[in-house]
C-alpha cells in the first residue's frame, strides 16, 4: 500500500480542522442559543439575549477570522 502524497494529507488536514472547528461553533451557539432558549425572546429582547447575540457574531468573526488565516495562500 503506497503512502500518501504530503500536499494531499495537508489539504485533507486543512478540510477536516475547517469542518471540525465549524461543527464545534455551531453545537456551542445551537446548545447556548436553542437548548438554552436565549435565542428566543418571550415579549420583549432580555439581557441574556443581547448577551448571547453578541457572543454569537464575536465568536461568528473570530471563526471567519481562523478560517481566512487556515486557507489564506
Amino acid at each position: 500500500m503506497s503512502e500518501m502524497e504530503p500536499e494531499v494529507r495537508s489539504y485533507l488536514a486543512k478540510i477536516l480542522s475547517s469542518i471540525s472547528m465549524t461543527l464545534l461553533w455551531m453545537l456551542i451557539n445551537t446548545t447556548i442559543g436553542i437548548g438554552l432558549n436565549y435565542a428566543f425572546f418571550d415579549n420583549k429582547p432580555s439581557r441574556a439575549n443581547f448577551i448571547f447575540y453578541i457572543w454569537f457574531l464575536l465568536s461568528f468573526a473570530l471563526l471567519v477570522k481562523y478560517l481566512y488565516k487556515k486557507w489564506k495562500p
